[in-house]
């Protein structure tokens, strides 16, 4: 049986290749598109919006009452996504979060909404982003007091609304649990003195159409450890989060991560 995809942010450029994708898996069916109230694309169809031929599915800027969805995948702004998670919770809908950029309050909204229903929320859609994740707390673990220092490198298109990306802030977190920095240094300017070993040094590039790269420097006197990744298509991130959505479909309350759907967790 295919799973039923509802896609949120189905006007924006990850909205669209999540609808194109999703119409070449055999195993999924996007029935509904959503997006924002006034957005000029309202009313168009779906499949002919990502640029290909007509899917029978017009965006709208809700989910259609008598919809039959087995999930949800939201790629929009945090604002918006709050918006869909009511909706979620309301009738009890998985929601694969793809969005990123989320205050504390808005983070916090998310995770509550996980005891009503299935709830998916990651920094980063793509697979090798997530077993990145994973080598680097190993990586951190074992370089930890051996004097490395750790600086984190990301870059993306001119048209991303947050810095540093959740992905870079997530790389952050890790390395701090497995090295015990208190402080991240957000670029550097000035006569700022010698470098201290209890900072993560985090610098964001922004320019062209980059989608999205990730360098996490160890870097020790005589020798440096450079983990990376580099996103050359959307699609990646878009293919994640189709997969997130099989995983999800069908599953009970409960605050899901990209880990589970690898089976890393």
């Amino acid at each position: 049986m295919k799973t039923r995809l509802a896609i949120h942010g189905a006007c924006g450029r990850m909205g669209q290749r999540l609808v194109a994708l999703a119409r070449e898996d055999h195993d999924l069916h996007v029935v509904a598109a959503i997006d924002s109230p006034g957005h000029p694309h309202l009313g168009e169809d779906a499949g002919r919006l990502a640029g290909g031929p007509i899917l029978g599915v017009p965006v709208l800027a809700e989910l259609p009452l008598g919809a039959r969805v087995d999930c949800v995948i939201d790629f929009s702004v945090p604002t918006a996504t709050l918006g869909v998670l009511k909706t979620c919770v309301d009738r009890k809908i998985p929601l694969v979060v793809a969005t990123t950029g989320f205050e504390p309050a808005e983070r916090d909204e998310i995770l509550a909404a996980a005891h009503h229903t299935a709830v998916l929320l990651s920094p980063s859609m793509s697979l090798v982003v997530n077993l990145l994740f994973k080598l680097t707390k190993l990586t951190g673990e074992t370089l930890a007091g051996k004097g490395f220092d750790v600086e984190i490198i990301e870059r993306h298109h001119r048209f991303k609304k947050d810095s540093p990306s959740g992905t870079a802030a997530q790389f952050a977190k890790i390395v701090q649990a497995a090295m015990g920095q208190d402080r991240i240094a957000h670029g550097r300017e000035g006569l700022v003195g010698e470098r201290p070993a209890t900072e993560i040094g985090m610098h964001a590039v922004r320019g062209g159409d980059n989608v999205g790269e990730h360098t996490i420097v160890f870097s020790a006197l005589g020798e440096t450890l450079e983990l990376v990744h580099k996103g050359y298509s959307r699609d990646s991130y878009a293919r994640g989060a189709l997969l997130a959505a099989k995983y999800l479909a069908g599953k009970g309350a409960g605050l899901y991560t990209m880990d589970d759907v690898l089976g890393l967790a």
